[in-house]
């Protein structure tokens, strides 16, 4: 499995701070060989004393790195650069301010040929911490791409004071409190924890949310699982902390420490998928069955699922299942009852 490159999504609103941490990779000595895929070179506005030797798709920066376009399809664009002379380390595809990352992701899972030599390693999400809030309000996407992510750069935090930073880090994690939050200027911040983060990689669904294990206190120790909603937008106080609950996105986590018949589970959850899949952007667990040693983990973008056995339970573990959902205006209840009646 080691021998295919890690692509890592890198998404976010116009002017949030994609272009600097692209112009970064592009140019800084990591001694690394990236290879980046844009959608139109003005758009990310490359400086051309970096490029050498362009021809019209493929330009090569000083420092050893690839940058491409995609004009039309990615997959065409990805075999391309695999049949280049020598590997690349990692490959970034950017996505347009406007575009949702999830099709992009899941050309990783679909395209067989793609998938044979390419491994969705992350979705990252820059966004701009003067004017996510007001971006939030009007534009979909903005929470699209807040939801998908497994990493978020909170970037430009220089120009804003600390109460509007807490409070757009608190919207942040009413619509998504599993992603790893960074908070940045000029987007600066080490590659290693941009890149190469195996967020999809299902070994490591758990090492990367140490929330996602311990839960939010007591609220998820009832077997019925919580849904991180309530009727109106206000924030409530929480130990100082404001916290938003975002009106139609929604992180759902359901949690059972009964184990799991699988031949009510997996129809349970393909059902789910197929009526529910648009709603729902991304969806993990790890998961106990009746008779069976071996965790088995799973996650999903919209309507694909890829899950497998991962490792025997170890001796000391509580063989809880635990299923995070975070999707727009789900419906919790039935998600809830849905999943209680997968109990063996």
């Amino acid at each position: 499995m080691t021998d295919k490159i890690p692509v890592t999504v890198l998404t976010g609103y116009l002017g949030a701070g994609k272009t600097t941490l692209l112009n970064r990779i592009l140019s800084e000595p990591h001694g690394k060989k990236y290879a980046i895929i844009v959608n139109e070179f003005g758009e990310i506005g490359i400086d051309n004393d970096l490029v050498v030797g362009a021809d019209e798709e493929v330009f090569e920066m000083n420092n050893g790195c690839i940058c491409c376009t995609v004009r039309g399809d990615l997959v065409r664009i990805l075999d391309g650069l695999m049949r280049r002379k020598g590997k690349f380390d990692a490959i970034i595809v950017e996505t347009t301010g406007l575009a949702d990352p999830a099709p992009v992701a899941q050309t990783f899972f679909i395209d067989e040929n793609v998938g044979r030599r390419t491994k969705l390693d992350a979705v990252v999400t820059v966004a701009d911490a003067k004017w996510l809030s007001e971006r939030l309000k009007d534009a979909p996407e903005a929470k699209n791409q807040i939801a998908f992510a497994d990493v978020i750069l909170l970037n430009k935090t220089d120009l804003v004071s600390k109460d509007e930073l807490s409070e757009v880090e608190a919207r942040i994690r009413g619509i998504n409190p599993y992603a790893k939050l960074h908070k940045t200027e000029r987007a600066r911040i080490p590659l290693n924890e941009v890149l190469d983060r195996n967020a999809f990689d299902l070994d490591r669904i758990l090492d990367l949310e140490p929330a996602f294990l311990e839960g939010e206190g007591d609220d998820h120790d009832h077997a019925h699982g919580h849904d991180h909603h309530h009727d109106h937008d206000h924030p409530h106080h929480h130990g100082g902390l404001k916290h938003y609950h975002d009106e139609e996105m929604q992180s759902i986590s359901l949690k059972s420490d009964k184990p799991l018949d699988p031949d009510k589970f997996f129809p349970w959850v393909q059902d789910l998928v197929q009526k529910e899949g648009p709603n729902i952007l991304r969806c993990k667990g790890i998961l106990s069955f009746k008779n069976d040693d071996q965790r088995f983990v799973f996650q999903g973008v919209h309507m694909i699922l890829d899950g497998d056995h991962q490792r025997p339970w170890n001796k000391n573990e509580k063989r809880d299942s635990r299923i995070v959902f975070i999707g727009r205006n789900l419906p919790g209840k039935k998600i809830a009852e849905g999943f209680e009646s997968c109990v063996a």
